[in-house]
């Protein structure tokens, strides 16, 4: 039985940065799929990631990976925005 993976240890380095791509990838998929709830999470988890980064770091994530998740952010995501489950204004 091979052994088990510690996913507790914290990212560094490179295997954060793919880390990081990783997510927002996955959110753009969730994206395309029409998959609010689940592009949320991702996208959320990967600006949590990406927070982490360094300015060195954050240039070695690719620019259209950068773009989109900073447009999505401030776009459709914001602060601006109704919360998910939260009930309409009156």
């Amino acid at each position: 039985m091979p052994a088990k993976k510690n996913k507790n240890k914290p990212l560094v380095g490179k295997a954060l940065i793919k880390e990081v791509n990783r997510r927002i990838r996955l959110a753009r998929t969730q994206w395309d799929a029409h998959n609010n709830k689940a592009c949320r999470r991702e996208r959320d988890r990967a600006t949590q990631l990406y927070e982490t980064l360094d300015q060195a770091q954050r240039e070695q994530v690719p620019q259209t990976l950068r773009v989109w998740l900073r447009y999505r952010s401030e776009k459709y995501f914001g602060e601006h925005r109704t919360k998910p489950n939260d009930p309409p204004p009156s």
